[in-house]
């Protein structure tokens, strides 16, 4: 079994941030990219928000300038898939399994698998993802600055980021299956407040509409059956994401949502020599800048962590 001082699992902001400040360190990390090398952004078009790019770069172009940088520093990156962990003698090294077949250890592990939106499961609306198709307004709502858009969702993220919106664009059409939002009280006051912020309740998307963009939606009334056409630019989906972290859960704690969570002031586990960073556990910002901070974070507990065991081990 091979044996090594660090590794990486995931390859978005924060693996790459992980890897390059580990390589630094002299750690000699591994880095396993999981089934989507370089993470959500690769399957975003235009990134405008990442200090560092002021005329924007394309979401899989700043994730292969990562790649290249973390492999610059000495990062070892291997394609490759986590099926399985043990954690169970952290004191020895951490077990590994990658595609269900091969088995490494690591005395220190990095968890930066992200995190998935969640979508609704339109053909029409995968198809234009990237293209007038969205999960993250904050990420994207710019571009569509003055241009009405939808956002569908009920909960705190649909709120949050319809209020968002409705900063930009003139219109902002809320499309809602029940009766009721399922945010906080203040957040749907706030959402009822809006002047720009239209909300259709009982409604669910039946089409995206356009060719090369979204030029609207087709939506229906769950009690009558109606269907119509909203004219859009920007079709926003919040219902939630999904962090990519069952295989950890035997493990270590999430919350409800499996976001796995960390000691107060860092991104450490209960279990020593485990690091979690990135959309793992960050359900609040998950922006790739924060993403990148918490994965620098983690690099530095594990240096510190493999340091003192070092020491500790030869007194």
């Amino acid at each position: 079994m091979e044996q090594h001082k660090c590794i990486i699992i995931g390859s978005g902001p924060a693996g790459y941030t992980a890897a390059i400040y580990a390589a630094r360190a002299n750690l000699k990390p591994i880095l396993y990219t999981g089934l989507l090398p370089g993470g959500q952004l690769t399957q975003t078009t235009e990134v405008e928000n990442y200090p560092g790019y002021p005329k924007g770069i394309m979401g899989p172009e700043m994730m292969e300038d990562f790649r290249q940088q973390a492999e610059r520093m000495g990062t070892d990156i291997r394609f490759g898939y986590v099926t399985d962990v043990d954690f169970s003698n952290p004191a020895k090294h951490h077990i590994l399994t990658i595609d269900g077949s091969v088995q490494i250890a690591a005395e220190a592990v990095i968890i930066a698998t992200g995190a998935s939106a969640k979508w609704l499961g339109l053909p029409s609306e995968q198809r234009l993802n990237g293209s007038g198709v969205s999960a993250c307004a904050v990420c994207d709502g710019f571009f569509y600055r003055g241009k009405e858009v939808i956002i569908v969702g009920g909960g705190d993220t649909a709120c949050e980021e319809a209020l968002y919106l409705a900063h930009l664009c003139p219109k902002v059409h809320m499309l809602v299956r029940s009766d009721k939002l399922r945010a906080s009280q203040v957040m749907q006051a706030r959402v009822k407040a809006a002047a720009n912020i239209h909300i259709y309740w009982h409604t669910e998307t039946v089409e995206v509409l356009g060719d090369n963009g979204v030029t609207g939606a087709r939506v229906r009334n769950r009690l009558s059956g109606e269907e119509y056409d909203i004219p859009v630019y920007g079709f926003f989906v919040a219902i939630g994401h999904q962090p990519n972290t069952e295989v950890f859960k035997k493990y270590l704690a999430a919350d409800h949502e499996g976001y796995l969570l960390t000691q107060a002031d860092s991104t450490k586990t209960d279990i020593e020599g485990v690091f979690v960073c990135g959309d793992a556990q960050d359900k609040i910002y998950r922006q790739a800048v924060t993403a990148a901070g918490t994965g620098c974070m983690a690099a530095l507990d594990a240096e510190r962590y493999l340091s003192l065991k070092a020491f500790n081990a030869n007194q």
